[in-house]
């Protein structure tokens, strides 16, 4: 991995034409892309089975599972609950049959029933 590394080095320090560009990609490299490989390198290494194995589950719970969770979280809170309108009941023949009453009740309703959700099997009630 490390051969394609330099020769990508070597490839992007020939693009540069002065001296100042060249110092920019050095700064770079040294800045960004060399502790991201360097962190690349051990975390391979604890997937090889070594004992700090767990190190790497947990490096991927808090900066993986956290942040997706949180995003989660804010997807729905930002959503608005705003009322959604009402589908027109159509009665369908293989549709809310029923062909034992509930044991509560009148026998028509479920027990989680909500009047303005759940269609009877004449319609709406509200």
């Amino acid at each position: 991995m490390s051969l394609y590394i330099h020769i990508f080095i070597l490839k992007a320090t020939k693009i540069c034409i002065n001296s100042k560009q060249s110092r920019r990609m050095s700064q770079f490299w040294e800045r960004y892309i060399r502790p991201g490989l360097s962190q690349v390198g051990r975390n391979l290494n604890l997937i090889g089975g070594n004992a700090s194995g767990s190190m790497l589950w947990k490096r991927v719970t808090f900066l993986v599972a956290t942040p997706a969770i949180a995003l989660c979280m804010i997807n729905a809170y930002r959503s608005k609950p705003g009322e959604q309108p009402r589908q027109p009941f159509v009665k369908y023949e293989h549709l809310r049959r029923r062909n034992k009453r509930f044991p509560w009740g009148d026998g028509e309703r479920s027990l989680f029933h909500n009047p303005n959700a759940n269609a009877l099997t004449e319609g709406y009630e509200v």
